[in-house]
């Protein structure tokens, strides 16, 4: 514990600045744990992906596409933290809220894996 009340250990951006509505506070880290809970998503589909597609899908494909969600997955996770940290800096400096850079990165990630996937399915590899 600190000196500062019993709030504990706080990222030093979020130490100054006026404390904000604590329902706003509290839908930050909902938004945050949302993002979160993608990023498990996102690892367990290349889990389950790599471990059960078996013979279905090529090993060719299937470990690249893997690897491209756990890759997501994990950037995602720093992603939502940097961003939970963002917002709650601007809310307490009322100063306007960032760009969502978690949405543009898990579209594009996303994209990029269903395009592998219409590659492969186009190609044959499937076959």
């Amino acid at each position: 514990m600190t000196g500062d009340g019993g709030s504990g250990w706080r990222p030093r951006a979020l130490r100054d600045g006026q404390e904000p509505d604590p329902r706003f506070t509290l839908a930050n880290e909902r938004t945050f744990l949302a993002w979160i809970r993608t990023s498990l998503g996102l690892t367990a589909g290349a889990v389950a992906l790599e471990a059960f597609a078996g013979d279905e899908i090529p090993e060719i494909i299937r470990t690249p596409l893997a690897c491209i969600l756990l890759v997501l997955a994990a950037v995602l996770a720093i992603v939502a933290f940097r961003r939970w940290i963002r917002i709650e800096f601007a809310m307490r400096h009322k100063q306007p809220l960032p760009m969502p850079q978690a949405s543009i990165l898990l579209a594009l990630g996303i994209s990029i894996g269903a395009v592998v996937l219409i590659v492969a399915i186009l190609s044959g590899t499937f076959a």
